[in-house]
């Protein structure tokens, strides 16, 4: 396991600690990220592994938004890069780019973010649905969750993971 998930794990602990008094089914725990200028989160159990950029290889063919495909420990994992995805234009990878693993199933990907933000965890009753201006069924979005200060995008991880390519 990797030393930022570790942190993650930690901090959602600690978390954990200062909720004590509220039933754990009524809680969602999520890992924020960063994507250009919004926070998005996953559910924490869907993450597999967050590391560090590493090199891969491009694959022919594919959109734009699949850099391609890289080894981690044996196994082959596309790559796809959210910004892209999502509409963004490129960005060079620094410091705090990490390569965030996620699985569904059998279905496995990594992701390009362009930072790690923290463990998150919201009550049920803080994560509204996805806007209607979205198509339920074939969006993405799971919901929105509020914060103090903000709100964050809350993905579907087996959207996410859908291959289109």
């Amino acid at each position: 396991m990797s030393d930022k998930l570790k942190d993650v794990i930690n901090k959602q602990q600690q978390q954990q600690n200062v909720d004590e008094n509220v039933h754990s089914e009524d809680i969602v725990q999520l890992v924020g990220f960063i994507i250009g200028e919004e926070e998005y989160a996953v559910p924490i159990l869907t993450i597999q592994e967050i590391i560090k950029p590493i090199g891969w290889t491009r694959v022919p063919q594919t959109p734009s938004y699949v850099l391609g495909v890289f080894n981690l420990r044996g196994s082959v994992i596309p790559l796809i890069d959210l910004r892209l995805k999502f509409g963004l234009p490129s960005q060079k990878q620094n410091d705090e780019t990490r390569f965030i693993v996620m699985k569904h199933g059998d279905d496995v990907a990594g992701f390009v973010i362009d930072r790690l933000t923290m463990a998150l965890r919201l009550k049920k009753s803080d994560i509204g649905p996805a806007p209607d201006t979205v198509d339920g069924d074939n969006t993405i979005i799971e919901g929105v969750g509020k914060r103090e200060n903000n709100i964050l995008t809350i993905l579907k991880v087996n959207k996410l993971l859908e291959r289109d390519f």
